[in-house]
């Protein structure tokens, strides 16, 4: 999820001109020394509006930029922010799980050509705040929720689709949400009636299904039920998942990578996914390591970061953060 701060380039009202890169400094400290060095290549798999890559470019004169992001409006918003790095930088409009694609598109191999790789992950602040995204349950809007508004079904698809058994898995896995069959009941009943179009009839449901009682603690009532529309529209955890492997074969040794999660799905996926990787796969009981059996990474953070309290007040999207960050320091050999 990126946001991202403005540069001087962007006039006012630019969205690029208004957000803040989330723990920039901290990402800086991680990624940095893997960077410093001629002919860099770092990855932002999130670009977002370019606040985190701008940086990078600035800091780091010799770095190659490979920037993905898979909602057209955002690439092209952070070509025109990052248009003074031109030579430099190499934009793909992808999920994050094209990273071996978007490699070949640049002519890099998808194995140990990497040095950084960033994951600003969750939806961008940029799509947020456009009131006609739907992605915000404080502002009546289209139920669409796609990153990217060209292909896919959208939130509303979901809703007017979906089986009462789907719609009840999707907010409780999803979303964690209590009353997920109570909300699927409602929605099943009311569409049958008027099909779902816009987030103000979504929210007013979610209101009349969940308790009062409930509804006074824990946040907006809403903010749940988004969230799970959200990741289902976009396929966001599927992604990851897929994404994740593929970014750490790309990485060289002395290659670093952060993870930055919004949600506890996402940050179980990215540990998970790390968990193998920093392990020894030499057979328990042998008395010695095996020969390119050693751990592949290590990690540099202690378990997942949280924003500071100072990050929080200066941006305060940064408070549900948890920032995970690894180093390649080996490679197995072939099975």
């Amino acid at each position: 999820m990126d946001r991202d701060a403005g540069a001087d380039q962007n006039p006012p009202g630019h969205p690029a001109a208004t957000h803040i890169p989330v723990l920039l400094h901290r990402a800086d400290e991680l990624l940095g020394p893997a960077v410093g060095g001629d002919d860099a290549v770092f990855i932002d798999a999130t670009l977002g509006l370019g606040g985190h890559s701008e940086h990078f470019l600035r800091t780091y004169p010799n770095l190659r930029l490979i920037g993905l992001d898979r909602d057209p409006q955002a690439l092209a918003m952070a070509g025109q922010r990052l248009a003074p790095f031109a030579d430099r930088i190499t934009l793909v409009h992808s999920r994050y799980d094209g990273i071996a694609e978007a490699l070949a598109h640049a002519g890099l191999a998808p194995t140990d050509s990497v040095h950084a790789i960033l994951f600003d992950l969750g939806v961008s602040s940029m799509q947020l705040d456009e009131s006609d995204r739907g992605f915000a349950y404080s502002i009546d809007a289209p139920l669409d929720m796609r990153m990217d508004p060209t292909v896919g079904l959208t939130a509303a698809d979901i809703l007017n689709t979906y089986s009462h058994g789907d719609l009840a898995r999707i907010l409780k896995t999803y979303g964690d949400e209590r009353f997920a069959g109570r909300i699927a009941s409602e929605v099943v009943r009311r569409r049958q009636k008027v099909p779902f179009t816009t987030s103000a009839a979504l929210v007013e449901l979610i209101y009349d299904a969940i308790p009062a009682a409930t509804r006074r603690t824990g946040g907006h009532p809403a903010k749940r039920t988004f969230q799970a529309l959200r990741v289902e529209v976009n396929g966001e955890l599927d992604s990851l998942s897929a994404a994740i492997p593929a970014a750490l074969d790309a990485l060289r040794i002395g290659g670093r990578v952060v993870f930055m999660s919004y949600q506890s799905l996402e940050d179980k996926v990215v540990k998970q996914a790390l968990a193998p990787r920093v392990l020894s796969a030499t057979p328990v009981g042998l008395p010695v390591e095996l020969p390119g059996m050693g751990p592949e990474f290590t990690l540099l953070t202690r378990g997942a970061e949280k924003a500071s309290d100072t990050e929080i007040e200066q941006n305060p999207r940064s408070a549900p953060v948890r920032m995970r960050a690894a180093e390649r320091i080996a490679r197995r050999s072939a099975a």
